[in-house]
């Protein structure tokens, strides 16, 4: 975190169980969410990894089963904060179910954080969104990677219910770029990228990442 100048990093398939948090050696603070139930497996999971600055902003944080974590910010700005939502979705092939209960429960957590309020949503969301976007051009551009699958479809629209933007679909993808929030304003852009005055959501590129950096 510190070679990059994070102050996030949201952290995907720990596969630890429980709901914790846990301080670092080195001074980070780790929260943590998984299966709460006993003897669950050791599957899904993820958790947030805060630096000191960020610790110092946390207002709280809450744990949403072993896909969704969601933590806000204090900014500089006393009536806005930032919300933080980390997530693990099932992937493509997931039994339908279990998509539904996942998209149903991410859209209760949505839809309660604040339109005044920086809304943040990522993780590794198991979606391909693709490079069309007919019917989403205020969620999305055309940088979007291969051809939106049925997860995409369904993230797509939470993020038009939500008034959301897909970041990672807006502009052509840099290997090795990276982003920032600033816990001292109110800021989240990507070097050498326009700010974008709309709340954002970061496309997951298809598994490879399994840490989002923030």
């Amino acid at each position: 975190m510190r070679r990059y100048n994070l102050e996030v990093l949201g952290i995907s398939k720990t596969h630890w169980t429980q709901v914790g948090q846990q301080r670092l050696a080195s001074g980070e603070l780790l929260l943590y969410s998984g299966h709460e139930e006993e003897n669950a497996p050791h599957t899904q999971g993820f958790a947030l990894m805060l630096s000191k600055q960020a610790q110092n902003a946390l207002i709280g944080w809450e744990s949403h089963g072993p896909r969704i974590i969601k933590a806000s910010f204090k900014t500089k700005k006393e009536d806005i904060s930032m919300n933080v939502i980390q997530c693990y979705a099932p992937t493509n092939d997931y039994n339908e179910d279990a998509k539904d209960q996942f998209y149903n429960r991410l859209q209760s957590i949505v839809e309660k954080c604040p339109t005044k309020d920086l809304n943040i949503l990522m993780g590794d969301l198991n979606v391909k969104v693709g490079m069309d976007n007919t019917e989403y051009e205020d969620v999305m551009g055309r940088h979007g990677l291969g051809e939106r699958n049925e997860n995409g479809e369904r993230f797509a629209n939470l993020c038009a219910l939500n008034k959301l933007v897909i970041g990672g679909a807006v502009f052509p993808h840099k290997h090795h770029s990276q982003n920032h929030m600033d816990f001292t304003g109110s800021h989240y852009a990507k070097p050498n990228r326009p700010y974008l005055h709309q709340q954002k959501v970061q496309e997951d590129d298809g598994g490879r990442e399994n840490q989002e950096r923030s």
